[in-house]
């Protein structure tokens, strides 16, 4: 059996972190169903701002909303240049802050095991990894 190089590792890193973020803002958009539905989430926007609110319930609504936008911003953002491979070591960065922030908000707002459920640390802990590759197979970057 052929050992998996470390440049091939980061390119399954950069995949599957990207395709979770995607699949994540996919939710929010109502593209894996409605709510409900099984293994939706939010289904919709109205929900996914709602638990926005919930994460942070200091603020209004309309700053929840802002938040919510924000983030979804940066997935696709970071989702999109985990792919493709373009700056990977600041989008793996990125995503692992934005993980991060996710982890302390559930943990403080819903319960400090959500983060484990949702496995928010372990993308947090792959991203991290990933930023420490320094070429990774069939990236933009390597041009």
């Amino acid at each position: 059996m052929k050992n998996i190089s470390i440049p091939q590792a980061g390119l399954i890193l950069r995949i599957v972190l990207g395709i979770t973020m995607l699949s994540a803002v996919a939710d929010r958009f109502g593209l894996w169903g409605s709510p409900g539905d099984p293994g939706v989430a939010w289904g919709n926007w109205e929900n996914f701002i709602a638990y926005t609110h919930t994460l942070n319930p200091f603020v209004s609504t309309s700053v929840a909303g802002i938040l919510g936008t924000l983030a979804t911003f940066f997935e696709i953002t970071f989702g999109v240049s985990l792919i493709i491979g373009f700056k990977t070591k600041y989008a793996a960065l990125g995503t692992a802050a934005l993980m991060l922030l996710f982890a302390i908000s559930m943990a403080v707002s819903v319960a400090v095991k959500a983060p484990f459920d949702y496995s928010v640390l372990t993308n947090a802990a792959a991203a991290l990894l990933l930023s420490t590759i320094s070429r990774t197979s069939f990236a933009v970057d390597n041009k």
